[in-house]
């Protein structure tokens, strides 16, 4: 069952629709559920509601697995989605791999981390049967890079990190320092890969990769946990995204769910 409801996001001065998952008989018991947070809102459960009619499908997914998890999904302005996925405004790396020394966006990352954060999360957990301390954050792409910004700067909030392909090359400059200076104790499980073949060019690629193994290697030396997968031949789009979404929720074997 998906429900819809909008929240209001004061950073950024603007509503936003938020989409949930729960799962069948989630009415009919007691039971608390861990919860996966989710980017790009449009594009996790159904095709035929996603931008360019793809999705990870997950509402099809879900019910077939039969897993006990609730899915919050976030959708997302596609005109101010580069702007608020990235943190920062896109520095010079950016600028440099994508041959466009004039191109701008980003900056309005920190207040879409907020709303997640001190809104969104807090009246998930009180108007559903949740498990506040085994939240999930996830995201693809630049949803990946505000999904691994938010959890480095509120480790203790969002338990289990799982990104998908992100596009660190944005804010690649400020990300890798944050890591660098973040303690990541709190953080449980942290999963993250990244395709050969993420973009339309050669240097593309290469840069997409590259950007994925210094990030990891940053983390790895603080979360000897963490797992980084190399995708050969994975392409930045939904059809092979598809293929690891059992990765979103690997970790749930590892969660109790007690009933209340």
């Amino acid at each position: 069952m998906i429900e819809v409801f909008q929240l209001h996001i004061p950073g950024l001065d603007r509503g936003q629709a938020i989409r949930v998952y729960v799962p069948e008989g989630y009415y009919e018991t007691n039971q608390r559920y861990p919860v996966v947070y989710m980017q790009d809102g449009k594009n996790v459960f159904a095709a035929d509601e996603a931008n360019d009619g793809q999705s990870l499908e997950l509402e099809e997914y879900l019910q077939k697995a039969g897993l006990g998890v609730i899915v919050v999904a976030v959708e997302q302005n596609s005109e101010e989605r580069r702007n608020e996925y990235c943190p920062w405004p896109n520095g010079e790396y950016s600028k440099k791999l994508l041959e466009d020394e004039h191109v701008s966006f980003g900056g309005k990352g920190h207040g879409y981390s907020e709303f997640l954060v001190h809104a969104l999360k807090p009246y998930i957990d009180r108007t559903y049967r949740t498990l506040p301390d085994s939240a999930t954050l996830a995201g693809i792409s630049l949803g990946g890079l505000i999904t691994v910004y938010t959890a480095l700067r509120y480790p203790w909030t969002f338990r289990n990190v799982v990104i998908f392909s992100s596009a660190f090359y944005a804010n690649r400059e400020e990300i890798e320092n944050l890591a660098a200076a973040a303690d990541l104790s709190a953080i449980a499980n942290f999963y993250m890969d990244c395709g050969t073949a993420e973009g339309p060019s050669p240097h593309i690629q290469k840069a997409f990769l590259e950007n994925s193994r210094s990030f990891f290697a940053i983390i790895k030396k603080k979360m000897p946990h963490a797992r980084f997968k190399e995708i050969e031949g994975g392409e930045h789009h939904y059809d092979h995204f598809k293929k690891r979404r059992e990765e979103l929720f690997s970790h749930l074997g590892r969660i109790a769910m007690p009933e209340i």
